[in-house]
């Protein structure tokens, strides 16, 4: 039977690393240099050692207490019997030297170093390997205890102990603009403390703040890490003894329900009757009812997105006006108070307005709580009210021996002018921009007309045709679909035909991403059309990073309202001061009383020098409250921007017609 070639093949196997026969005379063929491609290098002696060396440690705890004895023995033994050999007064026999050399290696590892029989050398080293094992343990244990306070205080579980405090709930875009502002406004009040508790590494934390907020003064920031949805973490900040709570927003309108959890969880951690305020901070008005009942009577909810709308609207149509809030909210200048004033108990408020020189009288809190803002200027101040005023501390409203002069001949009567129609540009479109329509239309005339360019669909044209529904009869709304990041959007835009311009960033995580990055994109597309067309227009801006505010391409003193220093303004002078909530809602919301900027000429004639006592006495003819004045032709000089809020009621200047001053009135 003929084999197969594969049995012909498993015949030569073998013999295949063969390149084939030698031949008859051939001389071997040389060995190669190096290994052979193939065959395996035997590893060399130091490294089966070293191989040999790793495996042994990876035994265990037993491996390495013998090899670490090993290498003491090993430098220990000949170190000692070189200290007897050489000793002159070591003994001659070699036993008795062995036996020195035994009880210098006892002593230097404590191992007892008795001399002797056997037993007695075994026992000696018995007794020292248990006071060696309790020894090491005992200092073990108390490592290992140091070892995890330490840990825990690195990680923030430990206790705060302060009564007093201000505790913080939560981290987000408002805890540096918070945490900066209270430690402003503690600053001429001692030693303070503000407690953080939040899921976040405390050390990186306190970095944080340490680096954004600066120099603290007397105010401590301590850091505690912890879910504030968890009672047992919210123990560690003490809320109980706290002298407010503030709960701030999640980053997401989503994640409100968190902050309903945050409270619910709040009011399990202290008792009914404790002292604390809680202040608390949403995004969407679905969830403040919630939070409002969660947190209980006498808290306050802020609604943050409503906030930002209705101020976004108010700055559109009246150019300075976010500089103004920005001057009253933070603590570095002029801001609202309530001060005792048993001076002027049975006095007209018109009568008080002129009484403080250096501070500006707004409204009156009655002795049962009650703020009115901007009274009708017959209405009497009662034994225990209390006034409302802007100062520049609490301590600085001093009444004047005499009320300041005014000159009646100055003033003019003129009526109030009627709403006109106007036409504004909204670019781009966001969950607040159909907030941002319906306040707009409530300070606009008949007739306005709101222009909206923005993309994203069938969804942005659903939302506008729902704005416009809501505000049909008093403005409306045409919708131009484009991207207002595109030079063929904007450049597309008669910026002549309007009369102010809001631009709109979108929505967190929906632009892939920060939201202020289109922003830019927009202002400076605006920017460089208005410098080619030669129409400047009055442009306000929504933003969510203040710091982005910086290198925004606009115009010196342009608007801006930036959403999340705005809420960390407002919670901060609220959680100083509680009948602000009541007097900041009231401010922002529509019907009531409102910051608005008038023409000085509606209030002294136009060239003239007065006093500022003078326009005090010529708004409060008119129902209103002149809380300073703001001059257009300084409106790209900063740090101020033309805007003087409090002025001293002596101060004489000469009114032009670029001049406004800022009152509050009625909507």
């Amino acid at each position: 039977m003929h084999k197969t070639s594969n049995d012909q093949d498993r015949r030569r196997r073998p013999g295949a690393a063969r390149v084939g026969k030698q031949r008859q005379g051939q001389a071997a063929p040389t060995a190669p240099v190096g290994p052979v491609a193939g065959v395996p290098r035997r590893a060399a002696l130091s490294e089966q050692a070293r191989y040999w060396f790793d495996n042994t440690l990876a035994g265990g705890a037993a491996a390495l207490i013998g090899w670490l004895a090993v290498a003491c023995l090993v430098i220990v033994v000949p170190a000692s019997a070189i200290l007897v050999w050489t000793d002159d007064r070591a003994p001659d026999d070699r036993w008795a030297k062995a036996a020195a050399v035994w009880r210098s290696v006892g002593q230097t590892l404590r191992l007892g170093g008795e001399p002797g029989s056997p037993l007695r050398v075994v026992l000696s080293v018995f007794l020292a390997l248990v006071a060696l094992f309790y020894v090491s343990t005992l200092v073990s244990l108390i490592t290992a205890a140091i070892t995890e306070k330490l840990l825990d205080l690195r990680r923030g579980h430990s206790t705060v102990l302060e009564d007093g405090h201000t505790v913080v709930l939560g981290w987000s875009d408002q805890i540096v603009t918070v945490v900066a502002e209270i430690v402003e406004a503690n600053a001429n009040q001692g030693r303070r403390a503000i407690a953080v508790l939040a899921d976040r590494d405390k050390t990186d934390m306190e970095e944080e703040l340490r680096t954004e907020v600066g120099d603290t003064g007397g105010t401590r920031i301590i850091c505690r890490n912890g879910r504030p949805t968890d009672p047992a973490a919210l123990e560690r900040v003490s809320p109980a003894t706290a002298d407010v709570v503030l709960v701030l927003p999640r980053d997401e309108p989503d994640e409100d329900a968190e902050i309903v959890k945050n409270l619910l969880s709040l009011r399990a951690a202290i008792d009914d009757d404790c002292r604390a305020r809680i202040l608390a901070v949403v995004r969407d008005g679905r969830y403040r009812l919630a939070a409002t009942l969660a947190a209980g009577p006498g808290a306050v909810v802020l609604e943050i997105d409503d906030i930002t709308a209705r101020l976004v609207a108010q700055c559109a149509r009246q150019p300075g006006l976010s500089t103004v809030y920005q001057e009253l909210l933070d603590f570095a200048g002029d801001e609202f108070y309530v001060v005792e004033a048993p001076a002027q108990a049975g006095r007209a408020f018109a009568e008080v307005l002129t009484a403080y020189p250096t501070s500006t009288v707004v409204g009156i809190v009655r002795a049962g709580g009650e703020l009115r803002l901007n009274p009708p200027p017959a209405s009497l101040v009662r034994t225990g009210d209390r006034i409302v005023v802007i100062a520049e501390d609490d301590d600085t409203t001093v009444e004047a021996p005499e009320p300041a002069p005014v000159d009646v001949s100055v003033i003019v009567s003129r009526p109030p002018a009627a709403a006109r129609s106007e036409r504004m540009l909204l670019l781009g479109w966001n969950r607040r921009a159909r907030r941002i329509v319906r306040h707009l239309s409530d300070h606009v005339g008949p007739g306005s007309i709101l222009h909206v360019v923005a993309d994203g669909g069938e969804h942005t044209a659903a939302e506008v045709r729902a704005a416009e529904a809501e505000v049909a009869t008093r403005l409306t709304v045409v919708l131009r679909s484009g991207d207002p990041t595109l030079p063929e959007t904007v450049n597309g835009l008669d910026l002549a035909a309007y009369d102010g311009v809001i631009v709109l960033g979108p929505d967190r995580g929906t632009c892939g991403g920060a939201p202020d990055d289109r922003t830019l994109v927009t202002l400076l597309l605006l920017r460089d059309l208005e410098r080619t067309s030669g129409s400047p227009v009055a442009v306000v801006t929504e933003m969510t990073d203040d710091r982005n505010r910086a290198i925004a391409p606009v115009g010196p003193g342009a608007d801006f309202v930036v959403s999340g220093k705005l809420v960390g303004l407002l919670v901060s002078q609220i959680s100083q001061n509680w009948h602000l909530a009541d007097l900041f809602e009231e401010l922002l919301a529509p019907g009531g009383n409102t910051i608005q900027l008038k023409p000085a000429g509606h209030y002294v004639r136009a060239g003239c020098r007065a006093s500022f006592a003078t326009v005090v006495e010529s708004a409060s003819r008119r129902g209103e409250c002149a809380i300073g004045y703001r001059c257009r032709d300084r409106a790209t000089t900063g740090p101020g921007y033309g805007v003087r809020v409090n002025p001293c009621k002596t101060d004489v200047r000469r009114w032009s017609e670029n001049d406004d001053v800022i009152v509050i009135t009625r909507d």
